[in-house]
């Protein structure tokens, strides 16, 4: 079994939702990086999304664009990416590592070979937003022969004949994108959110999580009493841009993402 099957059936049996950060990686470098996913599990992150910074991230609000561009900056690359994986993987065999980005960096680094590469480093999934699944064979053949899961996105123009092609080949789990929109602009009504994360679980045995638009303890507990997983990214990513040193930055969004597992976990009645 997969870490990221494993870790979800896991979950399922305590009757809890995932919590699922996202952070930039390479923002502001790559040893803050390290620091901050060395501690992330112990702060409530069931599942991590790590994000692959690019030039254009189209799907991107500001302050993840901005966090691309600090990471860029700081000379943050696509191997150095899976370097940063393979530390983590050092002190952690058990959570659940998702890359989240886009395809020019990959057909880049040479398809086959950075699947071969991120599964060697420890990384158990994609998304590769701007890979629709119609053209996306190119990426998943080669990543699903390495065991790596290709994660894919519905939203809410996701259409019954749309969400056929969403469902051929995905794995891992669903990513349900709440807003039609970038990320970390606005928000979403939760009973329309609840409606559509049904629809999707009906149509698929896989797990189903939630993102963009999520930005308060608040709103990650009311999406976790339904959903399989909640994620929060440009309400972390704000945090490290706008703390001091280091070891601030690393505190602030640890101190963060402990609040919004908290109430992720407790949004259901865990299981005796």
């Amino acid at each position: 079994m997969s870490r990221i099957a494993q870790r979800f059936a896991e979950l399922k049996a305590a009757n809890r939702t995932a919590f699922m950060p996202f952070i930039t990686a390479g923002d502001p470098n790559a040893e803050t990086t390290c620091a901050l996913l060395a501690k992330l599990p112990a702060a409530g992150a069931d599942v991590i999304e790590l994000g692959v910074p690019f030039s254009d991230p189209m799907a991107d609000g500001p302050a993840i664009q901005a966090s691309s561009l600090r990471a860029l900056d700081a000379g943050m690359t696509l191997q150095k990416v899976l370097d940063v994986v393979r530390r983590f993987r050092k002190i952690d065999q058990t959570t659940p590592l998702v890359l989240m980005g886009y395809y020019n960096p990959i057909h880049a680094y040479g398809t086959a070979r950075f699947a071969k590469d991120a599964a060697e480093a420890g990384v158990d999934g994609l998304i590769t937003v701007d890979l629709p699944p119609e053209e996306d064979e190119v990426l998943r053949l080669p990543a699903t022969a390495q065991g790596l899961d290709i994660v894919r996105l519905a939203t809410p123009t996701t259409d019954d004949v749309r969400l056929e092609a969403v469902l051929d080949g995905a794995g891992g789990f669903l990513y349900y994108v709440s807003i039609a929109g970038i990320t970390g602009t606005k928000s979403f009504a939760e009973s329309d959110v609840r409606g559509a994360v049904a629809r999707l679980k009906a149509a698929s045995g896989l797990p189903c999580v939630v993102g963009f638009g999520m930005r308060t303890p608040e709103q990650a507990a009311g999406v976790a009493a339904f959903a399989d997983g909640a994620v929060v990214g440009s309400a972390i990513v704000e945090r490290m841009a706008a703390a001091g040193d280091k070891n601030e930055r690393i505190r602030d969004a640890l101190e963060f993402c402990a609040s919004l597992a908290q109430s992720v976990h407790s949004a259901r009645g865990v299981l005796e």
